[in-house]
């Protein structure tokens, strides 16, 4: 059950991650689920680092920087995906 919550939560982040990043990105959804992934992890790390992970109630704060994280993975995930994906069609050409 956590593997399918994680990817709930990587889709949902990854999405938001993407309407907060100003204009077009070139990343498959796929690759925007994981990146979302990645960035809810590395939330959870940064969150757990500074003692907040696990607060009464919500957790606020552990939500906020795992939306950073993706914000983060999503944003510098597309501009490699970008580079490789140009490389390889300038080298088809």
């Amino acid at each position: 059950m956590s593997w399918l919550w994680a990817i709930v939560v990587g889709l949902v982040l990854g999405v938001i991650a993407r309407a907060i990043i100003p204009g077009k990105q070139q990343i498959p959804l796929w690759l925007t689920v994981v990146f979302g992934i990645l960035g809810s992890v590395l939330g959870n790390w940064a969150a757990t680092g500074l003692g907040v992970n696990d607060t009464g109630g919500i957790d606020w704060i552990r939500h906020l920087l795992q939306l950073i994280g993706a914000v983060i993975v999503v944003g510098v995930g597309d501009q490699v995906w970008g580079a490789i994906r140009g490389r390889r069609s300038k080298q088809t050409s």
